[in-house]
């Protein structure tokens, strides 16, 4: 089927000054617009409970962003900075981030035509021990690049990415990561690390909003997908359609998906990130139904598009489970390359959605479009008449077909 999405239908002035360059002191102060079966109003994120269809199951991402920014320097003085994006060897985000002495990453490399060859270093001091990080390029490509790194220190890589890199805040931000990013670019309940973005529709969640909910008769479920620089890739085609989708791996306990079976109809995705992976279960479900492998390859752009109507998110929910059964598997490690656009894309586990106000012509915003249609010109004008926020440390919304 030949698919076609003029980028430029989703386009709207978004003033520079709109941009939130840093977070409210309070997460949960944030604005929230609530989008009710295309009725709009708005409140504050802390009056969640008041918006939410009673007993909803919120669905978190519960990855963590890692400290993915290294400075480096060459002998000569100049500066490179090498950005980690995902595992190469070992491949394994576990067991990359618990190597000690050497691993490689695929990286970005800001200043590359200053390193041609040789090493770029880090010198340090670690337990009272002068140490020194050192990394090369093992193999060259057109955007990433294969970085291999080595390390004296007695310590893993996670732990050498905590003390000596930096948080990757997004590029729109114009501005340097600060101390306070560390812990704000953070959603309160990240886990396990592996992203280089955050899951931002999270950051409005305290711990006192979370308690509250769940006192009131709201349910919690995690799963964890490792958010990749892709996600702030712009759409460069005309036709979307053309956009490569970057992958992004993802992990789903047994566990999660007999709640989620349980409470299917009444799921609140918290981010766009947690849609993703949702909506990426049917795909793997139906592969099952097929008898095909559900992991040796990602989820395609366009793989949902192609389940019959009648496959529902049940169905797939049903299907994962007894496969893991079968399989003695408490976790599904898979990974999804999804492109959910508003050409014919079905929502077959996801209900709501809470997400921030994205950026004009990204593939989160053709997400937005696939949930609600053109209502989001609506939503997002009101948005921008209202005084909101916008992007990753910016406001809120609860869309609510």
């Amino acid at each position: 089927m030949e698919r076609h999405i003029d980028i430029g239908d989703y386009r709207y002035d978004l003033p520079d000054e709109r941009i939130a360059k840093f977070p409210l002191e309070d997460r949960s102060a944030s604005k929230l617009l609530v989008y009710r079966k295309g009725e709009i109003s708005h409140t504050t994120f802390s009056d969640l409970a008041e918006q939410l269809p009673q007993k909803s199951l919120l669905v978190f991402n519960n990855t963590k962003v890692v400290r993915a920014r290294l400075i480096m320097h060459k002998a000569s003085g100049a500066r490179i900075e090498v950005f980690c994006l995902e595992p190469h060897t070992p491949a394994d985000y576990e067991r990359a981030f618990a190597v000690r002495g050497e691993c490689c990453w695929s990286c970005i490399v800001g200043n590359l035509k200053k390193w041609k060859e040789g090493f770029v270093n880090i010198d340090f001091e670690y337990n009272g021990q002068a140490a020194q990080l050192r990394a090369e390029i093992a193999e060259r490509g057109s955007r990433e690049h294969i970085v291999r790194f080595s390390w004296n220190a007695d310590m893993t890589f996670g732990q050498l990415l905590e003390y000596l890199g930096r948080i990757p805040i997004p590029p729109y931000l114009n501005r340097e990561s600060e101390e306070s990013d560390n812990t704000r670019y953070q959603t309160v309940y990240s886990k396990f690390e592996g992203s280089v973005a955050a899951p931002t529709a999270g950051l409005h969640f305290t711990d006192a909003l979370i308690g509250s909910l769940r006192d009131r008769g709201f349910l919690f479920e995690e799963v964890t997908l490792h958010v990749g620089a892709g996600t702030f890739l712009p759409v460069k085609e005309q036709n979307a359609a053309l956009h490569p989708m970057h992958t992004e791996h993802f992990d789903v306990a047994l566990s999660s998906l007999r709640n989620l079976r349980e409470h299917l109809g009444s799921i609140t995705a918290v981010g766009t990130t947690s849609v993703r992976t949702l909506e990426s279960l049917p795909a793997l479900g139906w592969r099952i139904r097929r008898g095909e492998d559900i992991t040796g390859s990602p989820v395609g752009q366009w793989e949902p598009y192609e389940i019959p109507h009648d496959y529902s998110g049940g169905d797939a929910l049903d299907d994962l489970i007894s496969y893991m059964e079968r399989n003695n598997t408490e976790h599904l490690k898979a990974s999804t390359r999804i492109m959910i656009t508003p050409t014919g894309f079905e929502f077959r586990i996801v209900n709501n959605i809470i997400t921030n106000f994205h950026q004009p012509e990204s593939t989160l915003l053709l997400l937005i479009s696939a949930y609600i249609g053109d209502e989001w010109r609506r939503i997002y004008a009101y948005a921008l008449d209202n005084g909101f926020r916008f992007l990753s440390y910016g406001d809120s919304s609860l869309l609510m077909r």
